[in-house]
């Protein structure tokens, strides 16, 4: 006799689709909180976001430098980073952390360090 899903759970699948449902409700809060954090809809049109891929400067050099590598290192910026130096933003962290990629590498650095680069300017 060959076991499956539903013959464990019950035969109508009625525990996956509340999963499922359950699931989708847990995503549309989290892209609701995401929306209302970055602005969402709200946001004007001369306010640029930060989002995955999105130029930015440096208007401030951090003290100490955090590598994105998979076991991070600390390393104290020595004149690696200036203000003025142009990054790519590669993923968000936790904390208003991003993780920018630049000329020099890839680092973990908090938004007061940089603003979103404006073409226009």
């Amino acid at each position: 006799m060959a076991l499956s899903i539903s013959s464990i759970f019950g035969g109508g699948g009625g525990a996956a689709k509340s999963l499922k449902k359950k699931n989708k409700s847990i995503l549309e809060r989290q892209q609701m909180k995401v929306k209302s954090e970055f602005g969402g809809e709200k946001s004007s049109a001369k306010t640029p976001k930060l989002e995955i891929g999105s130029p930015i400067i440096l208007i401030e050099a951090p003290q100490v430098l955090k590598t994105a590598a998979s076991i991070p290192c600390l390393r104290p910026n020595s004149g690696l980073l200036n203000p003025g130096d142009v990054g790519r933003i590669i993923s968000r962290k936790p904390k208003d952390v991003w993780a920018v990629r630049l000329s020099i590498g890839t680092y973990l650095i908090d938004a007061k360090y940089f603003k979103p680069l404006d073409f226009e300017d």
